[in-house]
């Protein structure tokens, strides 16, 4: 019994630690892009500023009408083999922007496809960890799975906006497609464990095959809070560069990284030992700090550049330890919810709330840039205290009287 548990130890971790890398190289390939398609959109094909939020969200649309559907295929069907249909996808797709040059409307079609790829890949990647991990490990587990997605923002917008710093947008995707692909090999290595697909425990397709309708109010407050992240992740670039910050600029993402990774190896274990709501509590008020000091970087970056330099990093590193600290935690709040059979669904489920968030951040980034991207972070930090608000009144009792385990 001993020697099988050992030979069950070693597999479950060889299979995680694939997994991890060929999501940092899944997410680097995804974050070379993020910081970067903005300025592709803007110089080398002419798109209009107030145009580029909307071009830019069509991606987050595409992720979030996918989601449900892969989360309800992910659970029918052998995970694995989902997986690697997805990744495959994914890969592919960056050979499109090599294609796709000045024609607008390709380039459109093609974002939406990527963010089918990546919707499904994304979502179906996130429940397998969760059936390799040990189910006493699973915050533990995630948190250090996340940390892949954080060394990712790192590095990603850092060296997408170093390769483009002399212009050229190809080797960008070149780059971006050779990550895409060697993580997609290393994903065809794991090992995924035996597991009984939703469709022989319950054959009846409804809506909550596609939604976790368990998870809608915690779903509500993960989207507001996402508005101001998908605000950040696309436009602080542009922001910091209005603002007078032009060195050094990109280093914003890897001290949020820095932020991420360090709250993800703490919250992890704190998620454990029970303490779910409680650590998403702290990580929004975290987080409110954050977004508060971007909303107030133009002001004092005017007055004063050396101080406006120390909020910029400052911010970062609030924002990332408060979403970090979320993260793990509010998956588990999730899938807590969610028998073993619909794991995928809860998954979908907590990602979509993710995405739409992300997707209104996007676009209202970009429509707003007119009157000024600090408009944009103040409002940001105002929904921040809504969702903190939402989430002490109503959403943690909601999740103490339905979690399943």
């Amino acid at each position: 019994m001993i020697m099988q548990n050992r030979v069950l130890d070693r597999l479950w971790t060889r299979s995680y630690i694939l997994l991890c890398i060929a999501t940092f190289l899944m997410s680097f390939s995804f974050f070379l892009l993020v910081p970067t398609l903005p300025f592709y959109l803007v110089q080398k094909m002419g798109v209009a500023q107030e145009l580029v939020g909307p071009v830019l969200s069509c991606y987050v649309v595409a992720v979030l009408c996918v989601r449900p559907f892969a989360g309800f295929v992910a659970d029918m069907f052998k995970r694995k083999q989902v997986y690697i249909i997805s990744y495959m996808l994914f890969a592919v797709a960056f050979l499109g922007y090599l294609i796709v040059r000045s024609n607008l409307l390709l380039f459109v079609l093609l974002r939406i496809f990527h963010g089918f790829a990546f919707g499904a890949l994304n979502t179906t990647g996130n429940t397998l960890v969760i059936d390799i991990m040990p189910s006493s490990r699973r915050g533990e587990g995630l948190g250090y799975f996340g940390v892949m997605n954080n060394l990712a923002m790192a590095f990603g917008p850092m060296v997408g906006l170093f390769i483009i710093s002399g212009g050229d947008y190809m080797m960008l995707f070149a780059v971006s497609l050779l990550f895409a692909c060697v993580g997609l090999c290393l994903g065809t290595l794991v090992k995924a464990p035996n597991r009984t697909p939703a469709k022989k425990v319950n054959a009846v397709i409804s809506i909550d095959r596609f939604f976790m309708i368990e998870g809608l109010p915690a779903c509500f407050s993960l989207f507001l809070l996402a508005i101001p992240y998908g605000m950040t992740t696309s436009y602080m670039a542009m922001y910091a560069a209005e603002s007078g910050i032009t060195s050094h600029s990109g280093l914003f993402f890897t001290v949020m990284a820095f932020g991420l990774i360090v709250s993800r190896l703490i919250s992890g274990k704190k998620v454990d030992r029970g303490m779910v709501t409680q650590t998403i509590r702290n990580g929004m008020f975290i987080a409110l700090l954050g977004v508060a000091g971007e909303a107030l970087l133009s002001l004092v970056a005017a007055h004063n550049l050396l101080m406006g330099y120390s909020l910029y990093f400052a911010s970062a590193m609030l924002v990332g330890y408060g979403f970090g600290t979320m993260f793990p935690a509010f998956n588990t709040l999730f899938v807590s919810m969610a028998p073993n059979s619909r794991r995928a669904t809860a998954n979908a489920t907590y990602l979509t709330g993710w995405d739409v968030g992300i997707g209104c951040g996007m676009l209202l980034g970009g429509n707003v840039a007119g009157v000024g991207y600090a408009i944009c972070f103040m409002l940001g930090a105002v929904l921040v205290i809504v969702s903190l608000l939402f989430f002490v009144a109503y959403v943690t009792r909601h999740y103490n009287s339905h979690k399943v385990h």
